[in-house]
């Protein structure tokens, strides 16, 4: 077996002078033979905060074993995770945007402080898998991610979405409060990620698409054998990164964007992956746009009928193969860049050489003959109420434009309680707005109101518009990311209630229908809101973090 070079960690524990280093590690595990290997850090994100990332320490394990069996030596370390849809319609959520900085600098500073020749990163939830690729693009050490897998569904096919949509539902009178304690009880059976394709599936699908996680290991159900064996095969792997020294950027390239791009259209996947994706892309040196999801989105069509716009679950896509059969179909039809490298040491053509396509009584995922929107969902729109741009999520059932009347709101409580009240009508356009990445702190997502919407039933039949974000698990007419955002004096700010609004997803345009001249005067009467209830983190995070328009991120 060839040892791998110990490009760092000879500078922790080699030489005389190094002895207190060894003394240290010694007390922790090490014997004679582990000082003359390569190092390998395993950051795990396991807590017991959220049902995602509550097995991680298991498979932590895992790839500790296949480390050291591949002839390297693991270290264990954590990091933090917090959970959206625990915080979700809080204060508490300003931070879970905030968590995937404090998470990659994590990882970043321990990497660094303890010398490590190579990371293992493992993440199960919304944020901690954006922040893993953030911190190994940044350390750019040969690395490896694993996905901590979807979770089973709940009883009668419900999931966390469920339990949101019920709210409204109860609230309009169409269930009762016993019933809606019921799909509480049932929809989460126990570890793993949201079982739609919601943030978490589609950044783990996005980031095979990248080439930084094993070939299908996307599509893995967080309890079960095969999220074992990969996380054990990823382990075994890093011995060979680091010997070849295969890293990051080496993979990381435009060309691996922009099939990440097209993966995450044709599964009809979250708009986080826009911010999330361009937030990789600037860590990894790489320039990514929102023009390029527009100019990418116009030849992908979306395939995958999966929740939360189609019928099915992440535990249903995998029965049928997973990502993979999918990217092998995008890749027969010229829509993937196939002589990209990946963590393999193989390309991305290599990988899908010997995959299986679908069957063709399945049907979960459409043909190119039959898909479910010709061209992306996700749709990048400017006009006068964006011109830095918006990201909207139109599956097209909803219709493709939207003109109403603006009903405002200065924060997600207030449009809650307006919902929830019935005091939102058909053909409102809601506006949420001080909820971006400097106003909110924190640039929430609404996954609250825009699922007690639904649950009332005014899904399509109101729009909702926010510079803050929206959960993968949100669906109905909504444009998330308007920048500049409301605190930077945007348009939003601007907005009154009773202004007529038009959304267009065809020409990709947002209009608030007010004469230039009455927003020149609005802007003159703008002020900068006080925000004296901002302390702590959140006060440090507002004054750094980019617009969302640039991936929302903290570093230069």
């Amino acid at each position: 077996m060839t040892k791998a070079k110990r490009k760092y960690s000879s500078r922790i524990v080699d030489g005389l002078q190094q002895a207190p280093s060894r003394a240290m590690l010694r007390a922790v595990g090490f014997e004679d033979d582990d000082f003359k290997k390569s190092q390998v850090g395993i950051a795990s994100t396991w807590s017991m905060v959220t049902p995602c990332n509550m097995h991680i320490n298991k498979l932590a394990e895992k790839a500790a074993e296949g480390v050291d069996k591949g002839g390297a030596k693991s270290i264990i370390f954590n990091t933090i995770t917090v959970s959206d849809g625990i915080s979700m319609g809080t204060k508490g959520m300003r931070y879970s945007l905030v968590s995937r900085e404090v998470i990659a600098d994590s990882i970043e500073t321990v990497a660094q402080a303890q010398g490590f020749d190579g990371i293992v990163a493992i993440g199960g939830c919304d944020k901690n898998m954006p922040a893993c690729l953030m911190a190994l693009a940044r350390l750019n050490r040969p690395s490896v991610f694993v996905y901590g897998g979807s979770i089973k569904p709940g009883k009668e096919r419900t999931d966390i979405i469920s339990v949101f949509e019920a709210i409204g539902s109860h609230s309009k009178g169409e269930i009762t409060i016993s019933r809606l304690e019921e799909i509480e009880k049932n929809a989460i059976p126990g570890p793993g990620s949201c079982g739609g394709m919601y943030t978490a599936n589609s950044m783990a699908s996005a980031i095979e698409a990248l080439g930084m996680s094993l070939p299908n290991s996307s599509a893995r159900e967080a309890i079960s054998l095969d999220k074992e064996e990969d996380t054990y095969i990823a382990g075994k792997l890093m011995n060979e990164l680091i010997s070849n020294d295969l890293k990051p950027r080496d993979i990381l390239t435009k060309k691996a964007f922009e099939n990440a791009i097209t993966v995450s259209i044709a599964l009809g996947g979250s708009t986080n992956v826009v911010l999330h994706l361009m937030a990789i892309a600037h860590e990894a040196k790489v320039k990514l746009s929102l023009r390029d999801f527009a100019r990418i989105g116009e030849k992908v069509p979306v395939l995958a009928d999966l929740k939360p716009s189609g019928k099915y679950l992440m535990s249903e896509f995998i029965s049928i193969g997973g990502v993979a059969p999918l990217m092998k179909q995008l890749l027969d039809e010229g829509l993937l860049h196939g002589d990209v490298l990946t963590i393999t040491g193989r390309s991305l053509k290599e990988n899908l050489d010997s995959c299986e396509l679908f069957a063709k009584d399945q049907d979960i995922v459409k043909s190119f003959d039959d898909p479910l929107k010709k061209d992306s969902h996700i749709r990048i729109l400017y006009g006068n109420l964006a011109s830095e741009g918006a990201v909207a999520k139109i599956s097209g059932k909803e219709g493709t434009s939207f003109r109403g009347k603006a009903k405002t709101f200065n924060s997600e409580e207030e449009a809650m309680k307006s919902i929830l009240s019935d005091e939102v009508k058909e053909g409102d356009v809601l506006v949420i707005r001080y909820e971006g990445p400097r106003g909110g702190p924190g640039m929430r997502e609404m996954l609250s109101p825009t699922s007690a919407i639904m649950g009332k039933g005014l899904g399509g039949k109101v729009a909702f518009l926010t510079d803050g974000r929206f959960s993968g698990g949100t669906h109905g007419f909504v444009v998330g990311h308007i920048t500049p955002e409301a605190h930077n004096g945007g348009a939003i700010a601007l907005v009154r209630d009773g202004d007529e609004i038009f959304i267009d997803a065809v020409k990709n345009e947002i209009n608030l229908v007010v004469s230039e001249q009455e927003i020149e005067r609005r802007t003159k009467e703008w002020k900068v809101p006080d925000r004296k209830d901002v302390n702590g983190v959140l006060k440090k995070y507002s004054k750094i973090v980019s617009s969302a328009s640039e991936g929302a991120v903290t570093t230069s």
